[in-house]
C-alpha cells in the first residue's frame, strides 16, 4: 500500500488553490476571492475522507476542474465556486438547500444542474448513455454554464484516467469523442476540443495514438526548422511594414492527423499539412480587417496561395464566434502550409470561446455573453419526442456541421450548416414560415424544397396558409431545428392515432400471451425496423402492422436461441480488467471466444468492417441478430461503445482447426509491362493464400486493381500486403471494407 504524507498533501492542496486564483482569466475582486475560498472550504470538508482510484485525495479533482473553468474556459467566480462543489451534493451529505443558504441561488442552481446530470436512472432497455446525454443537453435550457463546467469535468477525468480498468477507459473515451468534443467545438473551445479528441484517441486506439506521437517527435526537429525558414522570411516583411505581431508554429492535433490518415487512406508521411503557422497581430477594432488583409498581401508576396483553400471568417464569422483568415500557401520544398491570421481579440475568442466575447463587449456580464448561444441551442432541444439515440445523433450532427453563408431577399446574411436545403432556410427564418412553405426560389429560380444551398445563394420563400408539412419533408431537411418542428406538427396528428394503437397493441399481445412492457415495446420497434415507439403505435393504429406479423414476432420471441442471448445481455461486463486481450496474436489464432470465461458462442461478422482473424475485435449484442463482431477501429465502434456500453462483450481470437476468410485488397500504381504477372506470382507464392477474384485496369499510365484473396488470418494478410508493396511500380495497397 502507498504511504501518504498528509502534511505534504495539505501543502500540495494549498498550492493548487493559490494556482487557481493566479491563473483566473477574469479579474477577481476581493468579494470574488472570498466566495471562491468559501466554496473551496466546503469542498475540502465534504470530500475529506474520499480518495480517487489513483490513491490521491479526491479534492484534487474539483480543484482541477475549477482550474480548467477559470483559465481555459475563462468563466468567473460563480462558475469557479460551482466547479469546486460540483460533486459535493452527489457524494456527501450536503444538500442543494445547504448550498443555497451558504452561498446564493445562482450557485445552488449550477450545482443542482451538475448533480442532475450525474443522477440519471439506469434503464437497461434503452440506451442509458444517450438518455443521459439528452438530459444533460436539456439542462442547457437553464444555464449554459452547467455544460461548460461539465466539459471541464470531463477533460479533467480524461487527463487522470490511467488507473481505471481498460473497459471503463474505452467507454468514457468513446462518450468523449461522441458528444463532449463536438460540444466543446460548438462552444468555440478549440483548445479543449483538441485535448478531448487526442485523449479520446489515446484510449480508443492506443497503438495508433502512440505511433503518431512517436512519429511527431521524430519529425519535430525537421518541422521546427521548416517553420523557422518561413517565419524568418515573413518576419522581415512584417517588421518593414510596422506590424506588431507574434508568430507561433502549431502542429496539427494527433486526432486530426489520424482522421486524415483514415479518410484519405494515407500514411503519416503522406499527410501534407501537419502543421500551421499563426500570425497574431495587435490592432484596435477599427483597423482589424484592414490589417488582416495587409498581412494576407505580405504572405502572398512571398508564397503562392491556393485560391480554393482561402477561408475568410473575418467578413463572415462562424456561428461559434470564431474569426480568422486561413491562407494555404505553397511553402519551400513544394509543401502546403496553412497560415492563420488573427488579431489578439480574435485569438482570445478562438481560445476561450464565449468567455472572451463579454470581455470585449463594454459593460456585458458573464450571463449576457452566453445568451446568444443559448438561444441557438434551445431550438435543438424543443422536441423530446424522438428516441434518445436519434436525438443525440441529430444534435451531434449539427454540432460539427461546417457552415455556409446565404442571403435573404433583403440582402441580410444567414449562416446555415453545409448541406442545408432551401426548406432548412425557411425554418431558420421562423418556424411558422417553415411550416407554411409552398415553394422556394434560389437566385430568382424556382427550386425543389430539398435543393442544397451553396454559400452566396439568395433565397426567397413562398408561403401559403393552406400548406402543411408531410412526412416526406423530414427527408428534405438536415438541421435539427427544421426536423424537430416538422416532427412536432406531424406528431400532433399521429399522437391520437398512436394512443388508440397502443391500446389495440396491448390487447393483441395479450391474446398472444405477451404482456406489453417497455422491453417488449423496444423489441417490437427493432423487429419492425422502426425508430420510436410512437412509430410502432401509429402503424398499429392505422392497421399497417397486421396480425400475422405480430404472430411472427411472438414465435421468434419464444425461440430458445433468443433467450440464450438475453441471458448474455444480462451478464454485466467483468469489473476487473480482463486478461482476454493480453495475449499476443499469432498466426494460429482463428476462432472467436467471448467474455472472461472465453465462451464459444454463435456470432456474425459485421459487414461494416469485415473483421478477420488477428484483428482486434469486440462483440455487440443486437436485439434480433445475436452477437455481431466488429473491429475495434470500426467506423461504428465509438457510437456503439458510447451508447450501448452494457451490450459490448469482450472478444478475442484463439486457435482451433483452420478456417478461411475473404479479404479485398485495392492496389494502385504505375502501369508497366508484366505488373499483372508479377502480382499474381507474388500472391500465389504466399503460402496459405488463394486468389478468389482479380480485376485489373490501366488508364493513362495508372494501374488500378482489386484482388479478393482467401486467407486464414491477419498475420498472413499483413505479410502478403508487405510483399505486394515491394513490387516495382506499386504505389499503395489498402484493405477495402465493403458493406
Amino acid at each position: 500500500m502507498i504511504e501518504i504524507d498528509l502534511e505534504e498533501e495539505k501543502k500540495a492542496i494549498a498550492r493548487e488553490y493559490k494556482e487557481l486564483l493566479r491563473i483566473s482569466y477574469q479579474t477577481l475582486t476581493d468579494s470574488d476571492k472570498k466566495l471562491i475560498r468559501k466554496a473551496f472550504d466546503v469542498a475540502v470538508d465534504a470530500h475529506k475522507d474520499q480518495r480517487r482510484k489513483s490513491g490521491e485525495a479526491y479534492i484534487f479533482h474539483p480543484i482541477g476542474v475549477a482550474k480548467i473553468v477559470a483559465s481555459e474556459i475563462g468563466l468567473g467566480a460563480t462558475s469557479i465556486a460551482a466547479a469546486l462543489m460540483h460533486d459535493v451534493v452527489e457524494d456527501t451529505d450536503v444538500t442543494i438547500e445547504d448550498i443555497e443558504k451558504m452561498f446564493n441561488p445562482k450557485i445552488a442552481h449550477l450545482v443542482e444542474g451538475l448533480t442532475k446530470i450525474s443522477q440519471v436512472k439506469k434503464d437497461m432497455n434503452i440506451s442509458m448513455q444517450a438518455e443521459n446525454f439528452r438530459k444533460m443537453l436539456l439542462t442547457l435550457n437553464d444555464d449554459v454554464r452547467v455544460i461548460l463546467i461539465k466539459i471541464a469535468d470531463r477533460l479533467h477525468n480524461m487527463q487522470t484516467m490511467d488507473s481505471m480498468p481498460d473497459y471503463k477507459q474505452v467507454k468514457i473515451a468513446s462518450e468523449t469523442l461522441y458528444i463532449y468534443a463536438p460540444l466543446a467545438h460548438r462552444l468555440g473551445l478549440y483548445n479543449i476540443k483538441t485535448k478531448l479528441e487526442d485523449l479520446g484517441l489515446k484510449y480508443t486506439e492506443p497503438d495508433v495514438y502512440t505511433d503518431i506521437v512517436s512519429k511527431i517527435k521524430e519529425t519535430k526537429e525537421e518541422q521546427d526548422a521548416y517553420i523557422a525558414t518561413i517565419s524568418d522570411v515573413l518576419k522581415k516583411s512584417l517588421d518593414e511594414e510596422g506590424v506588431e505581431y507574434t508568430l507561433k508554429g502549431r502542429p496539427k492535433s494527433i486526432y486530426s492527423i489520424r482522421r486524415k490518415m483514415a479518410a484519405q487512406n494515407v500514411t503519416f508521411d503522406e499527410v501534407y499539412d501537419k502543421f500551421a503557422l499563426r500570425i497574431i497581430y495587435k490592432s484596435n477594432l477599427h483597423d482589424e480587417k484592414f490589417l488582416a488583409w495587409k498581412i494576407y498581401s505580405i504572405v502572398t508576396d512571398h508564397y503562392r496561395p491556393s485560391p480554393s483553400r482561402l477561408r475568410d471568417w473575418i467578413s463572415s464569422p462562424k456561428s461559434t464566434g470564431y474569426e480568422a483568415l486561413h491562407i494555404t500557401v505553397m511553402g519551400p520544398k513544394g509543401r502546403w502550409v496553412e497560415i492563420q491570421v488573427r488579431s489578439e481579440r480574435m485569438d482570445e475568442i478562438a481560445e476561450k470561446g464565449y468567455a472572451a466575447h463579454y470581455k470585449y463587449k463594454q459593460g456585458a456580464t458573464e450571463e449576457s455573453g452566453l445568451d446568444t448561444w443559448l438561444n441557438l441551442l434551445k431550438e435543438a432541444l424543443e422536441s423530446s419526442e424522438t428516441n434518445a439515440v436519434d436525438f443525440v445523433e441529430d444534435f451531434k450532427m449539427n454540432l460539427y456541421a461546417k457552415e455556409i453563408f446565404v442571403f435573404t431577399p433583403k440582402g441580410e446574411i444567414k449562416s446555415l450548416p453545409k448541406g442545408a436545403t432551401s426548406l432548412d432556410f425557411a425554418f431558420s427564418i421562423h418556424s411558422e414560415i417553415g411550416i407554411k412553405t409552398r415553394g422556394t426560389r434560389v437566385n430568382g429560380k424556382l427550386v425543389p424544397l430539398n435543393f442544397e444551398l451553396k454559400s452566396g445563394d439568395q433565397i426567397e420563400v413562398i408561403t401559403s396558409v393552406h400548406q402543411k408539412p408531410t412526412i416526406n419533408w423530414l427527408d428534405y431537411v438536415t438541421t435539427s431545428r427544421a426536423k424537430n418542428k416538422i416532427r412536432n406538427v406531424l406528431n400532433e396528428d399521429t399522437k391520437k392515432i398512436a394512443e388508440d394503437g397502443r391500446e389495440l397493441l396491448t390487447r393483441k399481445m395479450k391474446h398472444l400471451k405477451i404482456t406489453l412492457s417497455e422491453s417488449v415495446i423496444n423489441e417490437l420497434v427493432n423487429f419492425f425496423n422502426l425508430k420510436t415507439s410512437l412509430d410502432l403505435f401509429y402503424r398499429v393504429g392505422i392497421g399497417s402492422i397486421e396480425n400475422q406479423q405480430l404472430k411472427d414476432f411472438a414465435a421468434q420471441k419464444s425461440n430458445s436461441l433468443m433467450n440464450f442471448f438475453k441471458n448474455k445481455i444480462k451478464r454485466s461486463p467483468s469489473s476487473k480488467p480482463d486478461e482476454i486481450n493480453k495475449q499476443e496474436l499469432s498466426k494460429n489464432f482463428d476462432m472467436l471466444v467471448f467474455g472472461s470465461e472465453q465462451d464459444k458462442l454463435d456470432y456474425k461478422l459485421s459487414s461494416c468492417c469485415n473483421p478477420i482473424p488477428g484483428d482486434e475485435v469486440f462483440g455487440f449484442i443486437t436485439i434480433n441478430e445475436g452477437i455481431k463482431v466488429h473491429k475495434k477501429d470500426c467506423p461504428n465502434a465509438i457510437t456503439l461503445q458510447s451508447n450501448y456500453a452494457y451490450r459490448i462483450m469482450q472478444a478475442k481470437w484463439i486457435d482451433s482447426s483452420q478456417q478461411e476468410f475473404k479479404a479485398i485488397l485495392k492496389i494502385t500504381g504505375m502501369d508497366s509491362l508484366g505488373l499483372t504477372n508479377e502480382l499474381t506470382k507474388v500472391i500465389s507464392n504466399n503460402m496459405h493464400v488463394n486468389i478468389q477474384s482479380i480485376s485489373l485496369s490501366g488508364e493513362a499510365g495508372i494501374f488500378n486493381g482489386q484482388v479478393a484473396v482467401i486467407v486464414q488470418n491477419n498475420s498472413i494478410l499483413k505479410k502478403l500486403i508487405d510483399n505486394i508493396k515491394k513490387i516495382d511500380g506499386v504505389d499503395k495497397v489498402t484493405r477495402v471494407y465493403t458493406n
